[in-house]
């Protein structure tokens, strides 16, 4: 994200992102001896397409000198989920591990469907290596994880329930597919009329590709360390508010994001048709007529409409409404940390909510 929220507000202070980072960066060492263990059990080449869209490797499976995958969010989200809940560390590698694994098959296929020829500044796994083994990756990984999980060995807590774990996982990509789909047959529906697409069905379908993900990610080691049903669903709550501000945030990045920091064109997802909250938030106003007779009548925008597009979102409202709709879900995530003990003994070991809370906070706020 950038400076789409508050370009005004100063930024975050050191030490949150220092914190941040460290967190992140502990959660990436647990949790990389696990994941590399996963993708040994691969057959070799397709652990070699899993490696590299991973970031461990190039094509033919030479190491690189500096990884180049991501942050790691849904892992340190799993590992520190689970010990907000009281979970053996275990139990939170478990859950990243298949957490890292569907979320790196997710990317595989979108950039299938999307036509994406790069990621993180290297070629995508398509066009690496053909569509058809990428799409081969992918299922591998997607069946690799459920395996994971499946077959956990036990993580030292009696409670430990890897069938509601498996179901849980199962749940949230049943939705991730649910959104996916959905949000490539909006691009197919018109701007206006009975058939658009409407703000609550945007909410549906963002909460679904994006939020159930980082939901099940938060809360996937609680409920594999069979954690009280009310706490699984603070943390899977929280995270599919994040996952929702999130995707607001990037509809406001792929019209006024600085390219140099996306990596996409200006005015990206104008040029694509893509229905993103900002435009169907300024479509549903008054002031938002001039936009919906450009719309209907440009078809494809070329860059000068897309220009004259993106001024009368913002004139009708648009980049407000998604502001304050993003706002929204920060203000939600809290209120489900709220929810949670700030303590949580198990056996001897006495834990802490403090660094989950930390990592939530710096990712709501660092951008506001």
């Amino acid at each position: 994200m950038s400076s789409a929220l508050s370009p005004s507000r100063p930024a975050p202070r050191a030490h949150a992102d220092e914190r941040a980072s460290r967190l992140l960066e502990h959660s990436r060492s647990l949790v990389r001896p696990a994941l590399a263990e996963a993708i040994a059990r691969l057959h070799p080449w397709v652990g070699e397409m899993a490696a590299y869209s991973l970031g461990w490797c190039e094509p033919g499976g030479a190491p690189v000198a500096a990884p180049a995958g991501g942050k790691g969010l849904r892992q340190a989200l799993a590992v520190l989920g689970a010990e907000a809940a009281g979970a053996p560390r275990s139990a939170g590698v478990t859950a990243a591990v298949a957490v890292e694994l569907v979320h790196t098959f997710s990317l595989l296929h979108d950039d299938i469907m999307d036509g994406d020829p790069t990621r993180r500044g290297r070629p995508t796994a398509w066009k690496a290596y053909g569509t058809g083994p990428a799409v081969l990756a992918g299922d591998a990984l997607f069946a690799l994880a459920v395996e994971t999980l499946a077959a956990t060995p036990g993580t030292g807590a009696p409670g430990t329930d890897i069938p509601s774990a498996v179901r849980h996982l199962s749940t949230a990509l049943n939705d991730l597919v649910r959104g996916q789909a959905d949000d490539l047959l909006f691009e197919s529906r018109p701007w206006t009329g009975p058939e658009a697409v409407r703000p609550d069905e945007y909410r549906a379908m963002a909460e679904h590709k994006t939020g159930a993900l980082l939901g099940c990610a938060t809360a996937l080691g609680a409920v594999l360390a069979g954690a009280p049903r009310e706490t699984v669903a603070a943390l899977d709550r929280a995270g599919r508010h994040l996952g929702l501000a999130f995707q607001v945030v990037d509809d406001l990045l792929g019209i006024w994001g600085d390219p140099a920091v996306t990596g996409k064109p200006v005015h990206a997802d104008l040029l694509r048709g893509k229905k993103t909250f900002p435009v169907l938030a300024a479509l549903g106003t008054p002031a938002g007529r001039p936009l919906a007779r450009l719309l209907d009548s440009a078809g494809s925008l070329g860059a000068a409409d897309a220009r004259r597009a993106a001024a009368l979102i913002e004139d009708a409202g648009g980049r407000g409404a998604a502001t304050a709709e993003a706002r929204r879900h920060i203000a939600a995530v809290e209120a489900c940390l709220d929810g949670l003990p700030r303590t949580v003994r198990t056996g001897r070991t006495v834990r802490t909510t403090d660094d989950l809370r930390a990592l939530l906070a710096h990712l709501v706020h660092r951008e506001m």
